[in-house]
């Protein structure tokens, strides 16, 4: 009788330890399970060097969101980015996206610069406004041969 308690209670033990484990791999991984608490906007840049999918966006340094795909517009020539925006974050049709880098070699990142307008952009719509990545490397051989004026 002791036996089967003390087995009951071992097994017990490890379905809490693994409900446990799996809650906190899903909060940790930022997955969601029972629908998504973004919703879809598009922004179109010339470039987007060194931007991956997963990278953070960031409204006033706060995170409100991350890049869900980076593809290219073949009729363009353009670079067409798909971002996650939390839903209680509402961007203007105004707003300017544009790509940063966390410290002088760190990753890259989009930073959204509020508008001033009372128009919201809805789901799917694109930020018409932004700016692409400032390239170091071609300011740097600009200046070494003599393309900078000062």
């Amino acid at each position: 009788m002791k036996k089967t308690t003390l087995e009951t209670a071992v097994g017990i033990f490890v379905l809490i330890g693994l409900v446990c484990v799996g809650y906190l791999t899903i909060k940790l991984g930022k997955m969601e399970l029972l629908g998504e608490n973004y919703y879809l906007l598009n922004a179109r840049f010339y470039s987007v060097a060194g931007l991956k999918k997963g990278s953070q966006v960031e409204l006033a340094g706060v995170q409100i969101g991350q890049v869900k795909s980076i593809e290219l517009d073949t009729k363009r020539y353009v670079a067409n980015v798909k971002l996650k925006i939390e839903n209680d974050v509402k961007l203007t049709e105004d707003s300017i996206a544009s790509i940063k880098t966390s410290g002088l070699i760190g990753d890259r990142y989009i930073q959204i610069s509020p508008g001033g307008s009372d128009i919201y952009l809805e789901p799917g719509e694109t930020i018409i406004e932004t700016e692409s990545p400032v390239d170091i490397e071609e300011l740097i051989s600009k200046y070494v041969f003599g393309g900078v004026e000062q």
